[in-house]
């Protein structure tokens, strides 16, 4: 918002702006180290975190989201975990009524967070890329196939993180 004001404001207003801006950086950056300092402290974390980000386009903010909002990440099957993060396509059938299937429910947050790294992801992860290539092709919506891609995403993490092993193209 910040960063707004900086285009729509008179320039003698930018001075005060720009120390707010440099303020809320430095926080940014303090609180990015005390997260890496308590992740690298806990054995499990630092594991947990070491596996998620080997996938490309799994970067730290994901990967910490994932270890503060989803601790369940590793010990659940494909389907609860996409329930729980709400990317499972659910019904809306009702007697003869036959719906569309939409996602809704689950951690609105981590969704949030996985959007943003699937749109990164599907730029430098060929495996997600060419999922998300081949839903396109089949006539889903852009924002369709990429809900589908999320799902697959985390489905992959999970399954990694209760194994315990790095990414492999192989894997998805």
């Amino acid at each position: 918002m910040e960063k707004n004001r900086l285009q729509i404001l008179p320039k003698a207003l930018h001075r005060s702006i720009k120390s707010v801006l440099r303020m809320l950086q430095n926080q940014i950056e303090t609180i990015t180290r005390q997260i890496e300092q308590e992740v690298a402290k806990v054995d499990h974390w630092r594991i947990k975190t070491e596996i998620m980000t080997s996938v490309p386009g799994v970067g730290k903010v994901l990967a910490y989201t994932l270890l503060s909002e989803l601790p369940e990440l590793g010990s659940l099957n494909r389907k609860e975990i996409a329930a729980l993060v709400g990317v499972a396509p659910i019904n809306r059938d009702s007697g003869k009524l036959n719906g569309k299937r939409r996602i809704r429910g689950g951690r609105h947050r981590v969704r949030t967070v996985m959007f943003m790294a699937m749109l990164s992801s599907i730029q430098c992860n060929p495996v997600f890329k060419r999922f998300y290539e081949h839903l396109k092709a089949q006539g889903k919506l852009p924002k369709v196939a990429l809900i589908a891609c999320m799902r697959k995403m985390i489905v992959v993490l999970n399954t990694m993180v209760k194994n315990q092993e790095a990414w492999r193209e192989k894997m998805a």
